[in-house]
């Protein structure tokens, strides 16, 4: 969630925090927390569609650093869309937000836009490092608390919803986490980080009652909104904080200086009644509020505790219907929340990358890959009957799923038709299908035939298909130089995957290759405009990958998945452009 100028408050109160040398102990992370904040806190590309190599190298340094100072991580994640729908509308507002920085971004400016398969890779690197890890039905924060709190160990995020949850171990921001510098000798090193408890805050506000605090963040408003009234009665807090000397402070302090003068939350809800007696809105008010701060309840038992002993997964009244097997993958990270998203709240969000605003969207040409996908989660009807035979409906009656995808430069709402490819597939039998009828689906969604990979190595193979239905689907049809510089781009991270430490085989021609690719890169600074042509290719490429994934996932990986690291490196494949497109031959670079 997160709490609105929480965190400016009490980052800027060097008071609310403890130094600490931070080692020997447990950690809980806010997996999507911390993939955000590796990616733009260490400017890596967003421009040229994401350098996911150099973003697995920074992972693997952090996850270093924890096992020097013997800390053992613990990852969670969110998962689908909160389907209560109550943060539905700040999630439009960012979407909104993320397709104007992406536009801003094609055209030299500044922006922040997080590369489409940042969480893939993530997930890719904590599994192959054996790192635990799971992904919850929904939003995370509160199963990440109750986890912490049972455990007695803190948590790591850049999320404020943390500043309230009391937990015993305390809360530790990402901000002041200095990983990159381990200090200590070799057998006792620690980071230096900053604790932050509730009753370093509620000191500070003479002893403040901690259950008051998530009245505090209802009233300042966080994602889920404010309930009606709010405003009016928030504007008395204030004045009574000016009257009171208060002069100066921010909402944040104003509510919390308001909220420290009660004994406890029974008698802050009935001052707010009394203060809002008069108003209209006050009808209904006081219980919202109380609604609103079960939000920050910890329950004594944590469900991820199990999941982390016994890989029992967080159990959901909402994904009932999806069957064991693919619950379980969820909770292992894999299963997209895409596919969370559909199944729950029929709406899918289509995440904005850097691409031509001019044109169609890049996610349009892999729309055929969202169809199946949904027709099979929903039940829905072959491609070749008609919609009498639908299943898991009433006949004539389809369920479609809404789509949140970029139109010019705004966020449009479009209606996708589910469609079961013609080799269907249950969902109910899935498990008992064998790999060679779930490839089978798989490839006909595609459009290619198994004989067609034969000469591939089997863990490229869903890269080469994606890209042959990318061939087919993208628009403007992709040139020969945009497919030789993809191409390349694979051969440079299967080069890099085979002359790692202990690859074998002709190392010094292999370093040889890979310093002549190196050297094509776009740099950081250059004088170099983006091509935008070449990023709507290469964005519909990775949409093209971004949904085949997930159908992947959903059929239970009948292809293995491609290391996403070694697959693709935007600012060397735009290089590879560049360097084809003046004339010069693509064999000429091995």
């Amino acid at each position: 969630m997160g709490v609105h100028g929480l965190t400016t408050y009490v980052e800027g109160n060097r008071n609310f925090f403890q130094d600490v040398k931070f080692r020997d102990s447990r950690l809980i992370i806010d997996g999507c927390s911390l993939f955000f904040r590796l990616y733009f806190n260490h400017y890596l590309d967003q421009q040229h569609g994401g350098d996911y190599d150099a973003f697995a190298v920074l992972l693997c340094q952090f996850l270093n650093a924890l096992a020097a100072c013997n800390i053992q991580p613990y990852v969670v994640l969110d998962g689908g869309i909160d389907p209560s729908d109550k943060k539905f509308p700040t999630i439009r507002h960012r979407l909104q937000s993320t397709i104007k920085e992406a536009d801003r971004l094609s055209h030299g400016s500044n922006g922040s836009v997080l590369p489409i398969l940042t969480r893939e890779v993530f997930v890719q690197v904590l599994v192959q490092r054996g790192i635990p890890l799971v992904q919850c039905p929904f939003e995370a924060d509160r199963e990440i608390a109750c986890l912490a709190h049972q455990w007695n160990c803190p948590v790591l995020s850049n999320d404020s919803d943390f500043y309230i949850f009391d937990l015993p171990g305390g809360y530790l921001p990402l901000h002041f986490f200095q990983w990159t510098n381990l200090n200590g000798q070799a057998s006792h090193r620690h980071i230096s980080a900053r604790r932050y408890t509730t009753a370093g805050l509620c000191r500070w506000f003479g002893g403040m009652n901690k259950m008051l605090l998530p009245l505090c963040a209802v009233l300042s408003g966080n994602d889920y909104g404010a309930p009606k009234g709010v405003e009016t009665l928030l504007q008395l807090i204030d004045g009574n904080a000016r009257r009171g000397g208060g002069k100066g402070t921010s909402r944040v302090e104003s509510v919390l200086m308001w909220s420290s003068s009660f004994p406890n939350p029974k008698e802050a809800l009935d001052e707010v009644s009394r203060l809002m007696r008069n108003d209209v809105n006050h009808r209904g008010l006081k219980s919202e509020l109380s609604a609103g701060m079960q939000e920050y309840f910890i329950a004594p038992r944590s469900h991820l505790a199990l999941w982390f002993s016994e890989s029992r997964a967080v159990p959901s009244e909402w994904l009932s219907e999806l069957p064991a097997c693919l619950s379980q993958a969820g909770a292992q990270g894999l299963l997209s929340p895409m596919a969370l998203n559909a199944v729950v709240m029929n709406r899918v969000i289509l995440p904005p990358q850097v691409e031509n605003s001019k044109l169609d969207s890049s996610h349009s040409c892999a729309k055929v890959l969202r169809q199946a996908i949904y027709g099979i989660l929903l039940r829905q009807t072959p491609a070749h009957l008609g919609d009498d035979a639908a299943v898991g409906a009433a006949p004539g009656v389809t369920v479609c799923v809404e789509e949140y995808d970029r139109m010019d430069l705004n966020l449009k709402k479009n209606q996708a038709e589910p469609r079961l490819p013609r080799s269907a597939v249950s969902l109910d039998t899935l498990h008992q299908a064998s790999v060679a009828v779930r490839l089978g689906v798989f490839l006909e969604v595609l459009g290619v035939k198994e004989s067609d990979l034969s000469a591939v190595p089997l863990h490229l193979r869903l890269a080469v298909a994606v890209t042959g239905f990318w061939l087919r689907e993208a628009r403007p049809t992709p040139s020969q130089s945009q497919l030789q510089a993809l191409v390349l781009g694979m051969v440079y991270g299967e080069l890099s995957r085979r002359s790692r430490p202990g690859a074998a085989h002709h190392p010094h021609a292999k370093r040889s290759v890979l310093q002549r690719f190196n050297r094509l890169r776009v740099r950081p600074g250059e004088r170099r405009a983006l091509n935008v042509g070449v990023a709507h290719a290469l964005s519909q490429w990775q949409a093209c990958l971004w949904s085949a994934l997930c159908l992947n996932q959903l059929l239970l990986l009948p292809l293995p998945e491609p290391r996403l690291s070694w697959l693709f490196s935007g600012t060397l494949v735009h290089g590879l452009f560049g360097y084809l497109n003046a004339g010069q031959a693509a064999e000429s670079l091995l």
